[in-house]
């Protein structure tokens, strides 16, 4: 008895396992979009039928979107609509410019003045004059802020707008606060200035949002001034004293009615992870004219505002009809991405690729690395810009469409990550970034198809190894 009693509950468990594995490779194929990942998740789960099936639903399976609608759509209840005055597109670049609206994004929108600053040295003084200057809130959302000599500056000057009775919330993603081995968010918290983490990282319940990092850098002040691009908070951005690892980026300085789109944004993640509506004119003040650029906010994420900027980024390449012009630190983009590039080039296009000659993330480094070949025969022109490391994520069209922002060319950016570009219309804005990086490219090697060929076998099977773990890195 007690044998067959044991065969019937090995035979019902082999049966549950067998249909829940079924019903996990089922989900897979159903719900995701890419082929290469729907092999994978399959093939795991059929050849490790419950581990797989586990790892699946800890890790495969996207809870982030619909518990982010939920908080959003509730976000949003008894919030005003932004009020803009629509950008009058000429002909030129109306097609790319109802991409955004075809997508459900924010309104293209007139009268922004958009300004770069060039590294820490020149961003970070102006951030925290506009911080000291603040009068009723401050918003700042970003990946990473260290405990350095340039936190606790921007520390200091949020504890004083704190203490002058200006509306203080600051944001840190999860994975970033723990770059600083000394935590900045406890340091927030002890001199008064409301703090979140985005998606707090307590493994193993939060295994399954590991990987969901919010990169976004914003910081809005009287929902008036804005700073977005790709600068965390830390010292390696002061090239005047970087100490151990010197970062170039590029941050640039907001004003006019895309701020409240900035805003918005910051609204809707503060509200995600902390429950408070951020709501009236110390947040959301009517916005003027402030300038003659065209501007929208991209948000993109693993949430309703899925995939956004590669399809924006697709579109722009297809309408470009001269110049290509990309810069990122990472650089890792799939059979579509260099298939658009190869394609623009294949028309007689220039498409110029900036990256970093030394990166900071080796294996990155190796992958791209893996990677030049297939541009370089089609005519794409890559170039190595010389150390410190360059951490600028910019896309120039033709000298008058721009692409600025948080987002780098690679999986994690473009898939997982919770990304905030904005996209700009401006023939003045994009001709003087034109400059810019042409003085970058003057000062950079290029790579060409033989050298990228002539390296040696060990290392070529090293960098295609390393392309391998391209959807993890």
């Amino acid at each position: 008895m007690p044998e067959t009693l044991q065969a019937i509950i090995a035979s019902v468990s082999a049966l549950l396992v067998l249909a829940f594995a079924l019903f996990s490779a089922a989900h897979a194929v159903l719900n995701k979009r890419d082929t290469r990942a729907v092999i994978a998740w399959v093939g795991l789960i059929m050849l490790l039928p419950l581990g797989g099936s586990i790892l699946y639903w800890l890790l495969g399976v996207n809870r982030i979107k619909r518990k982010a609608r939920a908080l959003r759509e509730s976000a949003g209840r008894g919030v005003l609509p932004l009020v803009v005055e629509p950008a009058r597109v000429g002909e030129r670049w109306r097609a790319l410019a109802s991409v955004g609206d075809a997508l459900g994004l924010f309104p293209l929108c007139a009268g922004n003045r958009l300004a770069p600053l060039v590294n820490g040295d020149e961003a970070y003084p102006q951030m925290l004059e506009a911080i000291d200057a603040a009068e009723h809130s401050i918003s700042l959302a970003t990946y990473i802020f260290d405990h350095d000599a340039a936190g606790i500056h921007f520390r200091d000057a949020l504890a004083r707008a704190r203490a002058r009775g200006v509306q203080v919330r600051v944001l840190i993603d999860g994975v970033g606060a723990r770059y600083s081995r000394r935590s900045m968010v406890r340091e927030l918290r002890r001199v008064g200035v409301p703090t979140r983490l985005f998606l707090p990282m307590h493994l193993p319940r939060s295994l399954a949002a590991f990987n969901l990092r919010n990169h976004r850098k914003l910081l809005i002040v009287d929902g008036r001034l804005g700073f977005t691009g790709g600068m965390n908070i830390r010292a390696g951005n002061l090239l005047a004293d970087p100490g151990r690892h010197p970062i170039q980026d590029l941050q640039f300085r907001v004003e006019g009615p895309v701020v409240a789109q900035m805003q918005r944004v910051f609204a809707g993640d503060w509200h995600f992870s902390s429950g408070e509506y951020l709501q009236g004119d110390a947040w959301f003040p009517h916005l003027g004219v402030a300038g003659d650029v065209f501007a929208r906010g991209v948000p993109d994420g693993p949430d309703e505002h899925f995939e956004t900027l590669r399809l924006i980024i697709h579109a722009a390449i297809a309408e470009a009809r001269q110049r290509v012009t990309v810069m990122t630190p990472y650089f890792l983009p799939d059979d579509a991405l260099i298939a658009a590039l190869n394609g623009a080039a294949l028309r007689g296009l220039r498409v110029d690729i900036l990256l970093p000659e030394r990166n900071n993330l080796r294996l990155v480094q190796w992958a791209s690395q893996a990677l030049y070949w297939q541009l370089l025969e089609r005519g794409c022109r890559i170039w190595l810009t010389p150390p410190p490391f360059d951490h600028t994520k910019l896309m120039l069209v033709d000298g008058e469409w721009i692409l600025l922002g948080t987002a780098n060319w690679d999986p994690r950016s473009l898939r997982l990550n919770f990304e905030f570009n904005v996209e700009c219309l401006n023939p003045a804005l994009g001709g003087h970034l034109e400059r810019w990086v042409e003085q970058r490219r003057a000062a950079a090697r290029e790579i060409t198809l033989e050298e990228a060929d002539a390296r040696s076998l060990p290392v070529q099977l090293r960098d295609g190894a390393a392309r391998l773990l391209t959807p993890y890195l």
